[in-house]
C-alpha cells in the first residue's frame, strides 16, 4: 500500500498540497484546544495554516512521511490530517502517530479511525518495534483515542515546553 493513498471505512487519506492551505485555516477558528499543540496565538490563522502544511511537505521530501489530508469518502470534504511523524525523543528515533481534525468533526469517531488506520499501515510497512503518540497531559479526548488505539502511557516528559505523556504500542 502507498503511504500517500490510504483509506479506512469512512475516510480517504492523500498527500497534502499548497492548495489545502485555505481549507486548513478553519482548523484555527473556534478551536479551544490549540494550546495542546503549542500553537503561537500571536500569528494569524493564514500564517499558521501555511506553516503547518509547509512543514508536512518538507517532511514528505525528507523522509517520505508526515501528516496526510483526511477526507470523508462520501463527499471528499477535507476534515483534518493524520499520519506518521518521525521524531527524536530523548535521543531515540521514534515514529509518532499523529492527527488533528477541524473542530466541527470532533466527537464523531474520526480521530480513532484515523489513528487506527495509520497504526495499521505503520506496522505493515515500517520497520519499528513501536509507535508512539505524544499527548498533552490535559488533552482528554486525544488520551481517549490513544487508549482506543491500544496504546498505554510509557512515560511523562516535556515536549515543545508542554507537559506530555508519551503513549505507545509495541509490535
Amino acid at each position: 500500500m502507498n503511504y500517500f493513498d490510504q483509506e479506512s471505512k469512512r475516510l480517504r487519506f492523500r498527500k497534502l498540497s499548497e492548495n489545502d492551505i485555505s481549507g486548513w485555516i478553519e482548523f484555527f477558528e473556534d478551536n479551544d484546544r490549540l494550546h495542546f499543540l503549542a500553537t503561537d496565538s500571536t500569528k494569524t490563522k493564514d500564517f499558521l495554516a501555511k506553516d503547518w502544511i509547509t512543514r508536512q511537505l518538507q517532511r514528505y521530501k525528507e523522509n517520505g512521511l508526515g501528516l496526510l489530508a483526511v477526507e470523508l469518502k462520501e463527499n471528499g470534504k477535507f476534515i483534518g490530517m493524520g499520519g506518521i511523524i518521525p521524531r527524536e525523543l530523548h535521543g531515540k528515533n521514534e515514529y509518532e502517530i499523529a492527527y488533528s481534525l477541524k473542530p466541527k468533526f470532533w466527537k464523531k469517531g474520526y480521530g480513532t479511525e484515523v489513528a487506527k488506520q495509520i497504526k495499521s499501515f505503520g506496522f505493515k510497512n515500517i520497520e519499528t518495534n513501536r509507535f508512539i503518540s505524544i499527548i498533552h497531559i490535559d488533552n482528554s479526548d486525544s488520551i481517549h483515542v490513544a487508549k482506543k488505539n491500544g496504546m498505554h502511557v510509557l512515560f511523562r516528559t516535556e515536549f515543545m515546553e508542554m507537559p506530555v505523556d508519551v503513549y505507545g504500542i509495541e509490535r
